[in-house]
């Protein structure tokens, strides 16, 4: 399993509390916040990325590692 850094669990997390936000809303809200939680996961997904690279890790291991260290540490946001 590849070591996942701080800074790719918190942007991780991050981007699962923008997503969980979208929950209940409609139409422009909706799309605004659609906006920051993609924006969030790119984030995530570019840190990803540039770790798997400087580390010599197989990006998806690097995203998986990060997912699930995020959900071992935490609650589903959606849920609170």
């Amino acid at each position: 399993m590849a070591e996942v850094p701080d800074e790719l669990i918190r942007l991780e997390r991050s981007a699962e509390e923008e997503r969980a936000r979208l929950a209940g809303l409609t139409g422009e809200a909706y799309d605004a916040q659609w906006r920051r939680w993609r924006e969030a996961s790119d984030r995530v997904q570019t840190a990803i990325t540039a770790h798997a690279r400087e580390s010599g890790a197989g990006r998806q291991e690097v995203e998986e590692a990060t997912k699930r260290a995020v959900r071992n540490t935490q609650e589903d946001p959606a849920v609170e």
